[in-house]
């Protein structure tokens, strides 16, 4: 008898279980049937798996099942047996392998079409328009694949879910990426949609450690209900916390500068910066009135709109009764004019008073003797002072347009915004000084109308005062921009910046800087926005200060462009848009630096056929 504890388990020799715990041996396959599929025996008879690889296990299962079956076999028609079965077998794989990468293309080849459904702003129900189109198409040109295009799914509610999943995607990878964000700031505007909703637009500029900017729609939030300050702060805190933002790296606020927004105390501005100092935050917020707006509204201080009144009702005359509209362009190419019409201009598109407004002052005798055909009364056309004062207003309005334009667009720096301003600052002065001296050189419209008539009757003197005007409603209204010079002047320029007039923190960092003539070299070559990426990472406060107002925005251009993409996806015809799908199209339309993981999307799915087949 053996005393308990004091002796061992019986071991099997090591080769042994390795011969059969380890290993498929290939005599398994004509003995008893079986082949080795991802490491594990599977029976070709039945395709039972066996979970232990031991040949006592592959036997018991042949002898149990099959054996009665197959004994009277002979061994070359048994080895014939398990060839042609481990041929159906690879069949069959081959079949469920391709069967599967077909079902992955579909489903991919859907969410294509829905993307491009959401970023041409077209109805979810498109999708079926363009499946008949492929199917009709492949009808023709390869009719063997018809199965293959039938089996992408474009249904509406399918579109609708492919473009929700997409923007879904999105909006995470925001997420990841804003964790390496060292700075960031928004801009926020706010409009209704056609059924009156009110939809705030929330974008944000990112800059991680390397200084590369990320400029994406951070949120659009429908707004029900009333759009107070509070209203609004809500929407925007909850889109901040919902991506996981610190507020201690907010560095910026630009907004369209309405009460709700830019009040004090209980508008936008003032309840965040009340949240950043709860929040013990150590940077002050920066705020911004978009210089776009800013620009627009001091052109009023020119006060001619009765000019514009009166450019506005000739052209409605000409442009909103169908018959004076044809009749207009018939009496122009009667008369060979240089042009063929008169552009019609609209208030929400501003920019198209210059166009107005030149084209008028052009086809000006053209427009009286039209007038004078239709019995309306043109002395306020014909008047002198009138017509001189038509020309200022096309000249000055002509320039005013350049420079919004040269404001407008994506991922514009700061600083550059800033420069253009100043650089229009500078252009009014000497335009004014000119004006003094009757050197009408950068106002063309002004020097014909001079020419034409006496030099007595043009109030060069008043227009010089309408300048002078403008230059000092400029400066009032950039003092915000003004105010910032000195931080501009260190991204802009940091080699010519006065040490002892920077911040303490920098001026090490800054006296390094500017004695490396490498670096200096670097800046030459490349300039001061791709500068940045250069400054070496033992200049913290240096690198801090640029990814600071490299993520700065300087105007709402992003929000007035998507609310042009949203009054083109929400209209009358389509009011019934929800909140959830109105939101996933513009995310979608409106992303810049990001791109939906589609592969990953179609990884989750199964083939879905489309409720229209």
């Amino acid at each position: 008898m053996v005393t308990r504890g004091t002796a061992r388990p019986q071991q099997w020799p090591r080769e042994k279980i390795d011969s059969e715990n380890r290993g498929f041996q290939s005599r398994w396959e004509n003995e008893y049937m079986f082949t080795e599929i991802a490491g594990k025996p599977v029976c070709l008879l039945c395709g039972s798996n066996i979970a232990v690889m031991k040949e006592y296990n592959l036997r018991r299962h042949y002898e149990t099942k099959h054996e009665n079956k197959f004994k009277n076999l002979s061994a070359g028609q048994k080895l014939q047996k398990v060839e042609e079965l481990k041929k159906n077998l690879t069949s069959q794989q081959t079949f469920f392998t391709k069967a599967k990468s077909q079902s992955e293309a579909a489903v991919k080849a859907s969410f294509i079409v829905a993307e491009e459904i959401a970023k041409s702003g077209r109805p979810f129900t498109e999708g079926e328009f363009v499946k008949n189109c492929m199917m009709k198409v492949c009808d023709v040109l390869c009719p063997d694949k018809t199965r293959a295009f039938a089996n992408v799914s474009l249904s509406r509610n399918t579109v609708a879910n492919r473009v929700c999943e997409m923007a879904t995607d999105l909006k995470t990878q925001l997420i990841e990426r804003a964790k390496d964000f060292v700075a960031y700031s928004l801009a926020v505007d706010e409009t209704t949609d056609a059924t009156d909703t009110a939809q705030l637009a929330i974008f944000i500029r990112g800059v991680d450690s390397n200084l590369c900017v990320t400029e994406e729609i951070l949120d659009i939030k429908s707004m029900h209900g009333t759009t107070k300050g509070e209203d609004i702060f809500g929407n925007v805190f909850q889109s901040v916390t919902d991506m996981k933002l610190p507020w201690e790296k907010l560095v910026g606020l630009t907004t369209d500068g309405a009460p709700a927004m830019c009040g004090e105390k209980n508008g936008l501005v003032g309840r965040m910066r009340s949240k950043m100092r709860e929040e013990n935050c150590a940077g002050e917020l920066t705020v911004y009135h978009c210089i776009i707006h800013q620009e627009s509204l001091s052109a009023k201080v020119l006060k001619m709109d009765h000019v514009m009144n009166t450019v506005t009702q000739t052209v409605n005359f000409i442009r909103a009764h169908g018959l004076n509209h044809r009749q207009f362009q018939s009496f122009l190419r009667e008369i060979d004019s240089e042009f063929g019409d008169m552009p019609y201009h609209m208030e929400v598109r501003w920019l198209s008073r210059g166009k107005v407004l030149k084209r008028h002052f052009e086809l000006r005798e053209e427009i009286c003797q039209f007038m004078d055909s239709k019995g309306k009364d043109c002395t306020v056309l014909r008047d002198e002072k009138w017509k001189c004062e038509l020309a200022f207003l096309a000249d000055i309005t002509s320039h005013l347009s350049a420079l919004n334009l040269q404001l407008q667009g994506r991922e514009h720096i700061i600083t550059d915004m800033h420069d253009a301003v100043k650089a229009f600052q500078v252009k009014l002065r000497l335009w004014e000084t000119q004006m003094h001296q009757c050197n009408l050189s950068h106002f063309p419209c002004c020097q014909v109308i001079r020419n034409q008539e006496s030099a007595t009757v043009f109030p060069n003197a008043t227009f010089a005062e309408k300048l002078s005007a403008l230059r000092t409603e400029f400066a009032r209204r950039f003092s915000d921009f003004e105010a910032q010079k000195s931080n501009f002047e260190l991204l802009r320029n940091p080699f010519a910046v006065d040490v002892e007039t920077a911040p303490v923190e920098m001026q090490m960092e800054l006296i390094e800087l500017q004695c490396n003539r490498t670096l200096k070299a670097k800046y030459d070559t490349a300039g001061p926005a791709q500068f940045t990426r250069f400054i070496p990472e033992a200049m913290p406060q240096l690198r801090q200060h640029a990814a600071r107002i490299l993520s700065m925005f300087g105007s709402t251009y992003l929000c007035e462009q998507l609310f042009s993409v949203m009054k083109i996806n929400k209209t009358s015809h389509r009011s019934r848009l929800t909140d959830e799908h109105l939101q996933s199209i513009l995310r979608i339309f409106t992303t810049q630096n990001l791109t939906p993981n589609i592969n990953e999307l179609v990884a989750k799915k199964r083939l879905q056929v489309s409720g229209s087949d």
